[in-house]
């Protein structure tokens, strides 16, 4: 960093004495809204109490100014944005939650990496000896020329990793946008992934019926022109819970709509509690189910919108079903019974499947096709499955159905969308390798990619791999091992050496997935660099956050840019790689042509001193595909059809060529189908109880996983339902034992009607923990889940398990 640029500063003493009611303030320690000012640092004693803003990074899908107060280089405490308003479409103020609140506690965490390490022992022993950053850059320069050169780069694999995904020079995900791909791509590229843990399927099953890759949605904001919500396993009260404010936005939108509000989920969540008219409690992977005996329902009652269907869709009944299609192969034939499984899909029939009233399915089914519009939308934990992609088209259904696509108030069954500003990311260069693996088959890749084909294992952009994995850039991720599926055959894979030979992990802490790494380079946190902090999902608002250096990096931490711009001079590329700039001459030069594209933006300075960018979205509430709506021929959605596939001769012909298992289901058509570890498996025999995970506010995903404040007020438990409980002897708060073939976790119990019965519930993201016999205890609920991926993403099937209870 350029040591003659002065930080601006606000210098809360000097500003506050200035009035008396400042000095009453003082005194109280509570802020004011002031805003920042320029303080030169002759003027400023380092003794003296300065604020400087900051940000919290993390994939919690907000993006969080932080005002860090500091004192002779050391972070006080820790405040939020102090600017804008409490209304969520005028400017409102982006506050942080208590996780980005305790950002002190991660920066000051005993679990910091100080210096670079080797490692000594087993992977995943965690014994690590200290050497210098000349060492480990020398041993990871060695370690790429040999695998290049032997395997080719296809051998070098860019680790999924979310933990700064809101920066710029910092983002560490998707991997085209990372440093490292930067770097890499200078060496001749990197083996790519596409898809992630969240969203693998809703992302690829609805790019058949939409188009474009990823199905757009209306803005949470226009809930207040609906007259009916319905949310299919959207929870952002715990999803999205700060900063974007998407839980305040729809708590005002239904102010001004006064809309019912029916909540679809096997648990009782937050975003319920006390703000829906109605919770539905349903069978997890059953959503499918529902929706074709609500589609039964209204297509027997002539509640349709047959106008919009014949106008605006392919496949929903014989007049509109593409030419390759079999007869009696479209969605109405399918739903009524006429299709090849010849069973109707009535409410009768859903309601065995979903253990949801048949009333109720009836009376849900009038009241969504009664109301226009009707905004229905769908969180990621629904598609999280081993059916999922088939559950992410099937809800998608509802506003297709009923013609509440592409107008306000209403919504396309996909998750909402945000409003963008046109902001410069850091350049990456281009990747030469074409290759590209599903996220979630990364393991299979180290032992098995000669075996691994577009058929068989989704492979994109060749037929097949000609290399296995040997290197791994492993960073700001805890994938490794905490956060993906089956630790204990991820466990078996990485202890072999021969096959996977080098993981860097790049952290600020010593995580689960830290402990299996050979080289560990210790990362600077937001705090003790200078970064651009964005991408928030926001109602019709968006902003940039000025994240500027709070305190000096500590220990021996570098920053990415700094030692891959090291490892770059090794390699023989830093030129090429750095182009001559500093991370602060990339950042001034990323931002001045940022305010080419985005003129109201204030000068680099003037926006050090400020924090915050904020813009409300000049067109007022996002609709998706509203041009589309309006105007079809001259809009085509990005599908072969130009329209809203409900039959996709695309999934017909993959049905037909990819290699499936007996219990893996592709069709063209929205169907409900079951799959592995569903409700009704024959392993319920032996495992009689769905496990399901959430998000949980202890933890973004893992991170903030280990500050002892907010783990000593958000405990880790299973959700346990008191039928279960009582049949197996348990009561609130004892230990029990949660196993299948798998593993064991080993954690207290909460007992509560907030979970259906046949129903248990384990937030993802707890720290792994195992004892000498593997058994885990802190309660990380991928001890349990499988590795087995999606049939049509390849995806993350997280909340497909099957797990007996028992008291410990």
């Amino acid at each position: 960093m350029d040591k003659s640029i002065v930080n601006p500063v606000l210098t809360r003493r000097s500003l506050l004495q200035k009035t008396s009611i400042g000095a009453a303030v003082a005194a109280a320690n509570i802020s004011l809204p002031f805003k920042a000012v320029a303080v030169e640092k002759s003027a400023v004693n380092s003794s003296e109490e300065k604020v400087v803003w900051s940000a919290c990074t993390v994939n919690c899908g907000s993006r969080c100014p932080l005002r860090m107060h500091v004192k002779d280089n050391k972070i006080i405490y820790v405040e939020t944005d102090n600017t804008g308003t409490e209304t969520y479409n005028f400017d409102h103020q982006v506050r942080a939650c208590l996780r980005g609140r305790s950002m002190r506690r991660r920066v000051y965490n005993p679990d910091r990496l100080k210096y670079p390490m080797k490692r000594v022992g087993k992977r995943g022993e965690g014994k690590f000896k200290r050497i210098t950053w000349d060492e480990a850059l020398n041993e990871i320069a060695a370690s790429l020329r040999k695998n290049i050169e032997k395997y080719g780069n296809e051998s070098i694999y860019l680790n999924y990793g979310t933990g700064t995904l809101g920066g710029t020079m910092t983002k560490s995900w998707p991997p085209g946008s990372t440093m490292i791909a930067r770097f890499m791509n200078c060496l001749g590229g990197y083996l790519n992934h596409y898809g992630d843990y969240s969203t693998a399927q809703i992302a690829v099953g609805l790019d058949y019926t939409y188009g474009g890759g990823w199905a757009l949605g209306n803005g949470l904001a226009d809930i207040e022109n609906t007259k009916l919500i319905v949310l299919f396993g959207n929870n952002p009260a715990e999803t999205r819970m700060s900063g974007g404010g998407l839980t305040y936005c729809i708590e005002q939108a239904r102010q001004k709509s006064n809309a019912k509000m029916i909540v679809i989920d096997p648990r009782y969540t937050d975003t319920a509690a006390g703000r829906e008219d109605e919770w539905i409690p349903i069978r997890p992977g059953t959503d499918a189910a529902l929706v074709s005996a609500l589609a039964y329902v209204m297509i027997t009652e002539s509640l349709v919108d047959q106008p919009f269907l014949d106008k605006y869709c392919i496949g929903y009944d014989e007049k509109t079903l593409p030419a390759d299609a079999p007869k009696n192969g479209h969605y109405k034939a399918y739903i009524l019974g006429q299709g090849d499984d010849g069973i109707a899909k009535t409410p009768e029939w859903a309601a065995q499947i979903t253990g949801i009233p048949e009333a109720r399915i009836i009376k849900l089914a009038r009241e969504i096709a009664g109301a226009k519009p009707a905004y229905i939308s769908q969180g990621w934990g629904p598609q999280r499955r081993s059916n999922g992609e088939l559950i992410s088209r099937a809800i998608a259904m509802l506003p297709i159905l009923t013609g509440n696509v592409g107008i306000s108030g209403g919504n396309t069954g996909a998750r909402e969308s945000t409003y963008k500003v046109p902001f410069v990311r850091m350049p990456t260069l281009t990747n030469p390798v074409k290759a590209s693996i599903p996220m979630f088959l990364w393991t299979d890749a180290i032992f098995r990619a000669h075996e691994m084909t577009a058929l068989t294992d989704g492979i994109r952009g060749v037929d097949k791999l000609t290399a296995p994995i040997k290197v791994i850039w492993n960073y700001a991720s805890n994938c490794l091992i905490n956060q993906h599926s089956d630790i204990n055959r991820t466990h078996k894979i990485l202890q072999n050496e021969d096959q996977c030979e080098l993981i860097i992990t790049i952290d600020n802490h010593m995580t689960s997935t830290a402990k299996y790494s050979d080289i560990l380079l210790p990362d600077c946190t937001a705090s003790e660099q200078m970064d651009f902090c964005m991408d928030a999902f926001v109602a019709n608002m968006n902003y940039v956050i000025f994240a500027d250096q709070v305190i000096p990096p500590a220990f021996e931490c570098r920053n990415i840019y700094d030692m891959l711009t090291a490892l770059s001079e090794k390699m023989g590329i830093k030129e090429q790689f750095t182009e001559g700039r500093t991370q602060e001459e990339w950042l001034r030069h990323i931002y001045q042509l940022s305010r080419e594209k985005l003129p109201e933006l204030p000068t680099f300075e003037e926006f050090r001193q400020q924090g915050i960018f904020k813009k409300v979205d000049p067109n007022g509430f996002y609709v998706a595909y509203k041009s589309f709506r309006e105007n079809p021929e001259n809009n085509p959605l990005p599908t072969p059809s130009g329209k809203i596939e409900i039959y996709s001769s695309r999934l017909a012909e993959i049905a037909k060529t990819w290699k499936l298992e007996k219990d893996e289901v592709i069709d063209p058509l929205p169907i409900h189908a079951d799959s592995f570890e569903h409700y009704g498996d024959k392993l319920m025999e032996k495992y009689p109880l769905q496990m399901t995970g959430f998000h949980y506010k202890a933890r973004t995903h893992s991170t903030y996983g280990n500050v002892d404040v907010i783990k000593a007020a958000n405990p880790q438990e299973v959700w346990i339902n008191p039928i279960d409980a009582h049949t197996r002897g348990i009561q609130n708060g004892d230990m029990i034992r949660i196993f299948n073939d798998r593993g064991e976790v080993q954690i207290h119990a909460k007992v509560t009607p907030r979970i259906i019965p046949g129903v248990v519930a384990l937030s993802e993201g707890a720290w792994y923990a195992p004892d000498s016999k593997g058994v885990d205890h802190s309660g990380c609920v991928n001890v349990l889940t499988t590795q087995r991926p999606s049939p049509l993403a390849k995806g993350n099937p997280q909340h497909s398990n099957l797990v007996q209870v028992e008291r410990v």
